[in-house]
């Protein structure tokens, strides 16, 4: 079920969220953009496009979050 959430957000919508979880975002190259997580990991989500599913699960991961909680921080 909320794998069908994750589908269709784009990098900006992305960022925000983490942000929400208290990321803060860092430049990253081109059109990436890091976040530094509180738990220390370091994500990096493509702002161009839509960012797949498999990317964002593996950064929902590395942030210490569960799927559900990163949900209900869009």
């Amino acid at each position: 079920m909320s794998g069908r959430q994750l589908r269709g957000l784009k990098g900006e919508e992305v960022v925000k969220a983490f942000e929400r979880a208290g990321g803060v975002v860092r430049k990253g190259k081109g059109s990436h953009v890091n976040i530094k997580m509180p738990n220390g990991a370091l994500i990096t989500i493509p702002m161009a496009a839509e960012v797949k599913v498999g990317l964002l699960k593996a950064a929902i991961h590395r942030a210490g979050l569960s799927e559900e909680e990163f949900i209900s921080f869009l």
